[in-house]
């Protein structure tokens, strides 16, 4: 009989790092590394005092390789502290996208119709072209550009998932509460 093979699960991972160059070129070289696929990925400084910026990203694995993953995450230097979201209970996470449609007034009807269903706004619009933004899960915003490509979707941009535990503990808690 074969032996069962561990599921791949999705986790969204936090990790809080000294804001420094380099940093993200180290997280970046220890995915490359060891063959890691890193499905989506935001930074941004979060505290410009003690001069910390926050990496979310979002990967796929066994529960052996997340494991791994965030082992070696955290013994890399400058990482203060990494937070596996999915497993630290229910969080929530959202992304930002852009989508320009190419086409006329004729499409603009219908595409307002699909926005509006969606939860998205037109932000710019031409004679030739028009641009949405929606922020929401990932699943929704994959959905929304599955039904603006057939008015002439031409671009997206996204910002990659963002996202935070839910309930009053922050990243610093949910780490010392874990330990």
């Amino acid at each position: 009989m074969p032996p069962t093979q561990e599921p791949i699960e999705r986790h969204t991972i936090a990790v809080l790092v000294d804001n420094e160059p380099g940093v993200l070129a180290r997280v970046i070289g220890l995915f490359a590394g060891r063959g890691y696929n890193i499905e989506s990925l935001t930074v941004a400084e979060v505290d410009a005092r003690s001069q910390r910026s926050r990496i979310t990203l979002v990967t796929r694995g066994t529960r052996m390789i997340v494991e791994q993953i965030k082992a070696q995450l955290d013994r890399l230097v400058p990482v203060d502290r990494v937070t596996d979201l999915t497993d630290e209970g229910p969080c929530v996470e959202r992304e930002l996208a852009l989508l320009k449609v190419r086409g006329g007034r004729e499409d603009l009807v219908q595409t307002l119709r699909i926005s509006d269903f969606f939860g998205a706004r037109m932000v710019d619009s031409s004679n030739e072209s028009f641009v949405f933004e929606i922020t929401g899960e990932t699943a929704q915003i994959d959905a929304f550009i599955h039904m603006l490509e057939p008015y002439g979707l031409c671009e997206v941009s996204r910002t990659g998932v963002l996202a935070v535990a839910k309930g009053p503990l922050g990243i610093g808690d949910l780490q010392a509460v874990s330990e």
